[in-house]
């Protein structure tokens, strides 16, 4: 073996354990609307136990690895921080309140549309270039998500799938704040937003209602599917390009309404499937040209060598 196959090894083993761990997460991420599903409490007591096992559990795991209690971080975080762990508080509340008004098919499709909203956001905030083809994605992404909302008053789905938007808003300006703050830590940013969602959902919840199995649920949702695969996706993407990491991520997408179709027989409509596959379509598209766009650039510099 050549000496330049030796140096390459390292890091391909570590692209390769990035695309695992970001496919665990999406893995981890794919069961919140199965479990919402198999709970019998509110929507915001399931809010509450959610992100309040979300919050202790990202906490402990943040005093573990940098040996400084949770308060002392959010501190050093400032007010950038509190901005964009109000996004994701937004965004948690509503996802919750989404999956309990429309389906799951309809809340995990219309919130791929978050790249776009965030690539918008970007150039209207940040004055970041967007290009052409971006647009064009957007464009026939946009003509989906309106596919899906078009029926869902006839569904009864309207405020669910307005809420699923509201979510990927709130998550995409979350996003563009980071880029705009890129001293802020997400990992505390994350654990402080699920401590304001349990705060907002507390005068509305009534947790001493829970019942023990549904208890346990719930504090999977919050530790595994939230904490778990939040930590695995930041671990992940961190070794791999960011449109790999979308890419991988789509399975969260398509295992999502999977598992409630296989559990509890919830089977999206046509809407869904027509929009969903134009949203999908054109995320799948504008991801694989930036991955072949970013294979290029090293070759094309090797080239000039």
């Amino acid at each position: 073996m050549t000496p330049d196959a030796h140096a390459q090894d390292p890091a391909t083993s570590a692209a390769r354990r990035g695309a695992l761990l970001v496919a665990l997460a999406a893995v981890c991420f794919s069961s919140g609307g199965l479990i919402v599903r198999l709970v019998d409490t509110s929507p915001w007591t399931t809010s509450l136990w959610r992100s309040l096992f979300a919050s202790l559990s990202l906490s402990l795991v943040l005093w573990v690895a940098r040996r400084r209690s949770i308060l002392a971080q959010w501190r050093e975080g400032g007010r950038p921080v509190l901005v964009v762990a109000a996004c994701m508080a937004l965004a948690s509340t509503c996802f919750i309140l989404s999956l309990a008004r429309t389906s799951v098919a309809d809340t995990l499709l219309l919130l791929s549309v978050g790249p776009y909203v965030t690539g918008l956001l970007g150039w209207l905030l940040l004055g970041e270039r967007v290009r052409p083809r971006t647009w064009l994605s957007m464009g026939v992404a946009l003509a989906g998500a309106a596919v899906m909302v078009s029926d869902s008053y006839n569904r009864g789905a309207l405020t669910g799938n307005l809420l699923a938007l509201v979510t990927a808003s709130s998550f995409a300006l979350a996003i563009v704040f980071i880029r705009r703050h890129p001293e802020i830590q997400m990992a505390p940013a994350a654990a402080l937003g699920m401590a304001l969602t349990a705060l907002v959902a507390l005068p509305l919840a009534d947790p001493l209602a829970t019942p023990p199995r549904d208890l346990a649920l719930l504090a999977f949702f919050g530790a595994g599917q939230f904490a778990g695969g939040f930590l695995l996706f930041t671990a992940g993407a961190r070794l791999i390009p960011a449109a790999e990491s979308a890419l991988i991520g789509m399975l969260e997408t398509v295992l999502g309404p999977l598992w409630v179709w296989l559990v509890v027989n919830e089977q999206p409509g046509a809407t869904t499937l027509i929009g969903g596959t134009l949203i999908l379509a054109a995320l799948l598209v504008n991801t694989l040209l930036d991955l072949a766009t970013a294979n290029r650039s090293p070759a094309r510099q090797a080239g000039m060598r």
